[in-house]
């Protein structure tokens, strides 16, 4: 295969990552990685390192969006961050030493995890009184909706950061956003509206990344012929997807997809123990 080749069927396969991706919810990476690793059998670690690149992209495409809607709590993304950033520098110097195919295998446990994530039910509602901690650090806010602004409030802020330093481990280790792991741990733990925790943990994605990326670039895992196609196709991919998020019912689509999702996961998992990265 020659370069031009590789670079027109990896620019296709970006683009179709990141429209899937963005329309239902699981991110580019989750596609990306395996693409590269199951079908050009590039190396995982610059696999991921291309995928760290793309995620900051598209996370500072699309959170800019969100941000100026008034609908990201960016004061609780910023306080998250310190967790998700310590632990995705962890998780990244963890996976410089790791052998390939126990990534592999937790790449994939992780992807069938973000698939069962996005299948369940959302929560949306507001607490009306929070934790003693979410007013000692003014976590708690309010949201634009249909019938007006909704005031929410926080609880178990310990918890949910605990959560959060884990998705940044594993941001780190793997090259995903982590985007399922961030959502639970406002979502069930903290309580924050849906709406809101899908626009934070976008808003904190490429932070967490960018954090994550160094440590690849400082050790050679970024290569630009890989990395700049996968951040020009995805970030077409996900323009795409948002714009057609607002026009097409993704159900149906988004359970295809994590079945999909599920069976790469297993693909995954059986070369890893297999020993075939």
């Amino acid at each position: 295969m020659t370069i031009l080749t590789f670079t027109l069927i990896l620019l296709l396969g970006a683009y179709l990552a990141g429209l899937a991706g963005s329309l239902t919810g699981l991110g580019g990476g989750v596609v990306i990685i395996p693409l590269l690793t199951l079908f050009f059998h590039v190396d995982i670690r610059y696999a991921i390192g291309a995928a760290l690149v793309a995620s900051i992209a598209t996370s500072s495409g699309s959170a800019s969006a969100y941000v100026k809607e008034g609908i990201t709590n960016i004061r609780l993304g910023m306080f998250l961050e310190i967790a998700t950033t310590a632990g995705a520098v962890m998780g990244a110097i963890l996976a410089i030493y790791t052998p390939v195919n126990i990534v592999a295998i937790l790449f994939g446990v992780t992807l069938i995890f973000s698939a069962a994530m996005t299948l369940r039910k959302k929560h949306e509602g507001a607490l009306a009184e929070g934790s003693k901690l979410s007013y000692l650090l003014k976590l708690n806010s309010s949201y634009p909706a249909k019938d007006g602004v909704v005031d929410y409030k926080l609880k178990n802020i310990g918890g949910g950061f605990s959560i959060m330093t884990l998705a940044g481990m594993l941001s780190g280790l793997l090259g995903i956003g982590s985007g399922a792991l961030k959502v639970l741990a406002m979502d069930s733990a903290m309580r924050v509206p849906f709406r809101v925790s899908t626009t934070t943990s976008n808003f904190m994605v490429g932070v967490t990344a960018a954090a994550s990326a160094v440590v690849y670039l400082q050790r050679g895992y970024i290569d630009p012929g890989i990395a700049f196609p996968v951040i020009i196709g995805v970030l077409a991919g996900a323009f795409t997807g948002s714009k057609l998020l607002m026009k097409i019912d993704v159900k149906w689509l988004k359970i295809i997809f994590s079945f999909a999702i599920t069976a790469i996961a297993l693909n995954m998992i059986y070369n890893g123990f297999n020993h075939k990265f």
